[in-house]
């Protein structure tokens, strides 16, 4: 059963694991229109089922209360919602939170990185899947490659250091640049994490067909560099390779080939106020109410949250031979 320690208010699922992170989406809305995020005609929420900045504040305030210690801020694309900047200035400087990070696609960073990190952003996750500009352009349907670039480069200027970028390699599309993207974190002092990609969502290709497992980009890329293997930690699921000479990390988040759910410390929480346990399952509670209803008393939020860890799932059960995929919503609704 969920537990909650009242003397050092730490959250434990029923199998023993202590949550102490959260992903929280401001936003199902975005700027790109990734092939493996999202359908090419997306239907957004309307404005008043999506959490208020001042909601997510005061999730973030609750969630803290309750022994979290990392925070991370997604979407859709996080940054393209108005006065988002407001809620990073408001939850940085929180008592025991240890880590305030984001997960962006790069186009906004030219303009926002320097007050991100005034704001008190620790790190910054950058969605990165090629440098070439056409295929860039193919693979987010819309995104300029060029915007990216200059937003990684003003995110190194004010000083983020262990800027990581996110790649999701797809067979016939992106599957040999995996060579090139690590050549690009090293010579930018990045690090990089290659992930599988997720069956979420009915997209417009045969996941099947374009999934590339962590194993075969490893094989790959030991052919170019001499990777050693770690065993760091930056507190999620990736698997760490080193190079050495350089001071770039090399991670591999693996769901399907290699399941990681033993260690689980994470919830996600969607635009709308929904608590998943699990990315990969569709069990949820709904926290909008307890926030609306119980506009001025948390407890009633923090005992939903509590129960809610009894039904945090043992793990995910991606299966890419299903006809159709496990969970039905789009990576972008729950938060990358």
């Amino acid at each position: 059963m969920g537990s909650l320690d009242t003397n050092s208010a730490v959250l434990i699922d029923r199998f023993g694991r202590r949550v102490d992170y959260i992903r929280l989406s401001i936003t199902d809305r975005c700027d790109f229109r990734c092939v493996y995020c999202m359908g090419e005609d997306m239907t957004f929420l309307p404005r008043d089922q999506v959490l208020s900045l001042e909601e997510c504040k005061r999730l973030v305030q609750v969630f803290v209360g309750l022994g979290v210690q990392k925070v991370r801020i997604t979407g859709g694309e996080p940054l393209v919602r108005r006065d988002a900047l407001w809620l990073f200035q408001h939850i940085g400087g929180l008592s025991g939170l240890r880590e305030l990070t984001l997960t962006t696609n790069g186009s906004q960073l030219e303009q926002y990185a320097g007050q991100l990190k005034d704001a008190g952003v620790d790190r910054i996750n950058i969605s990165l899947d090629s440098l070439d500009a056409e295929r860039f352009r193919k693979l987010t349907r819309i995104g300029d490659i060029q915007k990216v670039l200059r937003g990684i480069e003003a995110a190194r200027a004010v000083g983020f250091a262990h800027t990581k970028l996110n790649a999701v390699l797809m067979h016939g599309l992106n599957d040999d640049e995996a060579p090139r993207l690590l050549q690009f974190a090293i010579d930018k002092q990045l690090d990089i994490a290659f992930i599988e990609e997720m069956p979420l969502g009915e997209v417009d290709h045969s996941r099947a067909s374009s999934y590339v497992s962590n194993d075969e980009t490893l094989q790959t890329l030991q052919r170019h560099f001499n990777l050693v293997s770690s065993d760091e930690t930056t507190g999620g699921p990736a698997r760490y390779w080193r190079i050495p000479g350089t001071t770039t990390r090399i991670g591999f988040i693996s769901p399907h080939s290699h399941n990681f759910c033993e260690s689980c410390n994470r919830v996600r929480i969607t635009c709308k106020g929904e608590l998943y346990l699990c990315l990969g399952q569709e069990d949820k509670v709904d926290l909008m109410p307890y926030l609306r209803d119980y506009p001025n008393d948390d407890a009633p939020l923090r005992d939903a949250i509590l129960g809610a860890l009894e039904i945090k799932p043992m793990g995910h059960d991606f299966d890419l031979r299903r006809a159709e995929p496990a969970v039905v919503r789009f990576m972008s609704m729950t938060g990358g």
